[in-house]
């Protein structure tokens, strides 16, 4: 089975144009992938999300473990197999659980032990078996297990956060025995830069396949955010992937891509779309609005997607004010079809050396529209 690899084909500033080879195919980045916490994105067929362009999906480790079982994956081939889809997958290794979750988990410096949200059974999760698990599901590429904080966390326990997280990180590497599933070390340190470096460089020393910035864009102020993130990738090898965890505006987007990041992933174009916001190119639009009753012309005039082109902001409007489920898809067809797009252009523009161009017409498309995305 073909191993994992990253090869960058252009560079603009600290922008980046490149592509993942993966046992499931290549990933051209920089790239988005939608959120499939249980192995689906909701709503959504397998060939929908291609349709939508998709090209990596992530799913959840902790969630997965618990129904149907890691084991139960295995043995009916993997997550590929049971879910459909034969690109690539990216699993995290259920540190997010253990701030989501707080009051069902107890962290250690072996590991956490969590109270399961569905019959409040004891599992334990150590970076050794975090590891397994993710071998068990078969993804392509596996989070080590890291201790996620809030960002308005004290010094102390940012500094603890991080000694675990390295410890951990160092003992996901050497129980890893799937040679050809990427392992992606996590840099935490909330918004201490000297933390932050710290846990890069030490990770940086560490032959991981990639790395993943966290533990951000949960409260703290965007300027602690983005410096955050230009500490922590500043240190990390520039040969590597870089992946922005749980960040996902499209300003995060074009602000990521511009600092060095390859990867992102977010629940926020997926969980709107059902909320009815969608995203266009001149700003989000609420589809509940009495202002599209009447209104013929598709969602965003300047889209390709299956839903802009077959149908109005009225029909829509109508779907969600009715319930109707195919809303929901066609919504979430859209939006997920808008963020493949936007970065896909972003990746266009920096192969061409036009990526701050690029994101300047992009703005300036919102702005007109009084909106900042």
């Amino acid at each position: 089975m073909a191993s994992f690899s990253f090869e960058i084909l252009a560079a603009d500033g600290a922008a980046r144009a490149g592509v993942l080879k993966t046992p499931h195919g290549d990933v051209p980045t920089p790239a988005f992938m939608p959120v499939g916490t249980y192995g689906a994105v909701k709503t959504l067929t397998p060939s929908e999300l291609v349709d939508a362009g998709t090209r990596i999906l992530l799913s959840n480790t902790y969630h997965l473990y618990l129904r149907p079982g890691a084991e139960v994956v295995s043995r009916v081939g993997g997550l590929h197999r049971f879910i459909s889809w034969d690109r690539p997958i990216l699993t995290d290794s259920g540190g997010f659980q253990i701030m989501s979750l707080a009051d069902l988990a107890r962290v250690d410096d072996d590991g956490v032990t969590f109270r399961s949200h569905l019959d409040g059974s004891g599992h334990r999760f150590t970076p050794e078996h975090a590891v397994r698990v993710q071998e068990l599901l078969g993804t392509d590429i596996a989070m080590c297990l890291d201790e996620l904080v809030s960002p308005r966390s004290d010094r102390a326990t940012a500094q603890s956060a991080v000694a675990r997280t390295l410890s951990w990180a160092d003992r996901c590497l050497r129980s890893r025995s799937r040679e050809e599933m990427a392992l992606f070390g996590i840099v935490q340190g909330g918004v201490f830069p000297d933390l932050r470096t710290r846990c890069a460089e030490t990770l940086a020393e560490a032959p991981f396949d990639g790395f993943a910035v966290g533990g951000l864009a949960l409260g703290e102020h965007p300027d602690e955010t983005w410096q955050a993130v230009e500490v922590s990738i500043g240190h990390l090898p520039s040969a590597k992937p870089h992946y922005l965890m749980g960040m996902g505006t499209p300003s995060d987007l074009l602000d990521g891509i511009q600092r060095g990041v390859d990867l992102f992933d977010c629940v926020m174009p997926t969980r709107n779309a059902r909320n009815g916001t969608l995203f266009t190119s001149t700003g989000k639009i609420s589809i509940r609005s009495a202002a599209m009753k009447e209104d013929g012309t598709p969602p965003d005039p300047g889209c390709t997607c299956f839903t802009c082109r077959n149908f109005s902001r009225a029909y829509l409007r109508h779907l969600y004010l009715t319930r109707e489920m195919l809303g929901f898809r066609l919504s979430t067809i859209h939006n997920l079809s808008y963020y493949h797009q936007l970065v896909s252009g972003a990746r266009e523009a920096v192969l061409s050396g036009s990526f701050l161009s690029y994101r300047k017409v992009v703005e300036r498309c919102w702005e007109e529209n009084g909106q900042c995305l």
